[in-house]
């Protein structure tokens, strides 16, 4: 090949990954790009970090939550100074909320697949780290806001009681199989808002998680129920997303909330319905424990957990959750973010290490603004 004339004019270059058109490198631009896929990943999977109350954490292992209670209106005695109620009201609780230890997920790509891959590797890839991200996020705050709804009130000043969490069994029996009637989800509904109304839970930012089924099955008995106007009813029906709210609550369908001691849905054969254990879904061909995922242990005696997120056992009966956005508290201390190796360490192995971050920690703040819904046993769940 003959060598280029140095005489020869130079085309003026565009490129695209170089910041600003300066002499910085003319990849810089690449690596936040990719930073930006994962972060999107994240933001599309979860629903959670935006239903509750989140804080960022600087400088410290914990962050502080101050619950007030309430306090009492008393009439003036003429003559008589004004120096705060008799009662030394409103009591005040504290509750403290520790960051857990840094949760990751990487992957390695290896350079020569990059350049052989007909698809863009690195954006895939990134993708699924966020998915991975935002299925923790929302498993532990679900988890943590199902302890809330079982736990009384951190105010225990005496001559004063406070309203804690609250516990509603879907259907009349103890028959797992309720969770997934319509008519019977509507009723349960309508109780959870009446117990939030007489416990002074705001009406502002009540919503509801559910699994896919019970959603579905809410729009499937739309003809019955009366959730969806007659007027909407098959579009309603035919887009899947005719069930907005209600009784002023919005329904969220997520498969990371807890439901009879697995993530999302367990199926059973049909047969089965008799145990009330499960539900009598069948499963589909090929469900594979993907999608029958156990519920890890949360315990905070576990290496890298500060809090306490229960194990499996403690959601064998969990089938739903309704709360306000007071009810849980999430801190973070390292947003979601995306670091990739490069320089040497990308020379000896001809690749790169391809790591998303994120340090959170989180907990119930008011019980009164958690309801947990269960099916299959005639006793509420017992605390953990």
């Amino acid at each position: 090949m003959a060598q280029q004339n140095s005489n020869e004019p130079l085309a003026d270059l565009t490129r695209p990954g170089r910041s600003n058109g300066g002499t910085s490198d003319a990849r810089e631009l690449y690596l936040k790009l990719f930073s930006g896929e994962m972060f999107k990943g994240f933001q599309r999977n979860t629903i959670a970090r935006d239903l509750i109350m989140k804080r960022t954490l600087k400088n410290g292992k914990s962050l502080q939550f101050i619950y007030t209670g309430r306090t009492k209106a008393e009439f003036h005695v003429p003559g008589r100074s004004i120096l705060g109620n008799d009662d030394q009201a409103p009591p005040v609780a504290e509750k403290t909320i520790t960051c857990d230890q840094l949760l990751i997920s990487s992957a390695f790509v290896y350079e020569l697949d990059e350049v052989l891959s007909h698809y863009d590797l690195r954006s895939e890839i990134s993708r699924k780290i966020g998915y991975a991200l935002a299925e923790k996020y929302d498993r532990l705050i679900f988890r943590s806001i199902a302890r809330g709804a079982r736990k009384a009130s951190p105010v225990s000043m005496s001559n004063f009681e406070e309203p804690g969490g609250t516990q509603i069994r879907v259907g009349t029996a103890a028959d797992a199989d309720d969770a997934l009637d319509d008519v019977k989800l509507v009723t349960a509904f309508y109780d959870a808002a009446a117990a939030l109304d007489e416990k002074g839970v705001s009406n502002d930012g009540r919503v509801a998680v559910l699994n896919p089924r019970q959603y579905y099955a809410l729009i499937q008995g739309a003809s019955s129920n009366g959730l969806i106007n007659r007027d909407v009813q098959g579009t309603s029906l035919q887009s899947g997303e005719g069930v907005v709210e209600i009784a002023g609550i919005k329904i969220y369908k997520s498969m990371n909330v807890p439901f009879f001691s697995k993530y999302g849905t367990k199926y059973a054969p049909s047969s089965n319905a008799a145990a009330a254990t499960d539900p009598a879904t069948a499963s589909p061909t090929n469900a594979g424990d993907f999608l029958d995922v156990d519920i890890e242990d949360g315990r905070n005696s576990v290496d890298g957990i500060e809090n306490e997120y229960g194990q499996a056992s403690n959601f064998a009966n969990t089938c739903g959750l309704i709360f306000q956005r007071e009810a849980a508290g999430c801190v973070e201390a390292i947003a979601p973010q995306v670091q990739v190796t490069s320089g040497d360490v990308s020379i000896v192995y001809q690749g790169d290490v391809i790591l998303g971050r994120l340090a959170m920690g989180a907990d119930y703040v008011n019980p009164a603004a958690c309801v947990e819904l269960y099916a299959g046993t005639a006793t509420a769940p017992a605390a953990f």
